[in-house]
């Protein structure tokens, strides 16, 4: 089983005022994440905009975060070539990283007996502990609990990030795959529902502001205090849904930029949180006593 905790974060991926990425905010932002009780981190998954990152920059991020954190890095490489994603798995792993994170093919919309194939072949090709990542409301496809069972049984193919928002998949994909199969929530709001099923722990965006918060929510869960953990999640249940009301990572990027960390803007085709989106926010970080 791998040991890549129970509280990981999505990371954003900082930029400076021309867009450029600012590697030592990056820096700073992932040593924050782990000294607010991060166990691992996703970097250039969807939330750091990895698409609108070139390889040579996603490598040197790979690169300066493992140099300076000491927790495990999980790459984001997945896309919609098998072959494009081997080579930027391999290229990953050449940097270090502890794992990958990689995506359901997006927009070629395969079947579940493709699905089964990709990540296969993906498997067989790359010497590294795999999350999947099933995210339909953004890929157009569903990763479904009998696919995830037969591919639970390949070596390497270790971990899920479940992000369809539907509680009965996910108790069905707990049910169907052994324990060592670690299934994460890919929903803040869904965290305590999905570990109340057996879920593991979470891939989360909201981290980036209430990591502190979310560490005490699962660790009081996890040691049977469900009435504490049950009372974090209301406390937090609306920053859950407020960093996504318009596509993320646009109000989480907001969000940071208001505490002080300077994360800068977005790449295209995402644009800036509008003010009206910005207000929403800083309502919130006010009412959680965060500004």
């Amino acid at each position: 089983m791998v040991n890549w905790g129970r509280l990981i974060t999505a990371m954003v991926t900082p930029f400076d005022d021309n867009l450029n990425v600012d590697y030592d905010v990056a820096v700073k932002l992932a040593m924050k994440l782990v000294d607010e009780g991060n166990t691992a981190l996703v970097i250039t998954g969807t939330t750091g905009e990895g698409p609108t990152l070139s390889l040579e920059e996603k490598l040197r991020l790979y690169e300066e975060i493992k140099r300076n954190v000491d927790v495990p890095i999980i790459a984001g490489v997945g896309t919609n070539s098998t072959k494009d994603t081997i080579r930027n798995g391999i290229k990953a792993m050449e940097k270090g990283v502890d794992g990958l994170l990689i995506v359901t093919p997006y927009y070629n919309k395969p079947d579940q007996k493709s699905l089964y194939a990709h990540y296969k072949t993906i498997a067989e090709n790359i010497d590294a502990p795999i999350m999947m990542y099933n995210v339909p409301g953004r890929t157009g496809c569903n990763l479904l609990p009998e696919t995830v069972e037969k591919l639970a049984e390949i070596d390497n193919i270790v971990a899920l990030k479940e992000a369809s928002g539907n509680i009965n998949q996910m108790s069905e994909m707990v049910k169907r795959t052994p324990e060592d199969f670690l299934i994460y929530s890919g929903d803040d709001s869904m965290t305590l529902p999905s570990m109340a099923v057996g879920a593991y722990g979470v891939v989360s965006v909201c981290a980036h502001v209430v990591s502190k918060e979310m560490k005490e929510m699962i660790d009081a869960f996890v040691v049977g205090d469900a009435k504490k953990a049950m009372e974090i999640h209301l406390r937090l249940f609306d920053i859950f849904n407020k960093l996504f009301i318009v596509t993320n990572p646009i109000p989480v990027k907001a969000a940071l930029n208001m505490l002080g960390i300077k994360v800068g803007g977005l790449r295209l085709p995402l644009t800036e949180a509008s003010e009206e989106v910005k207000d929403i926010v800083e309502k919130e970080l006010i009412k959680l006593g965060l500004l």
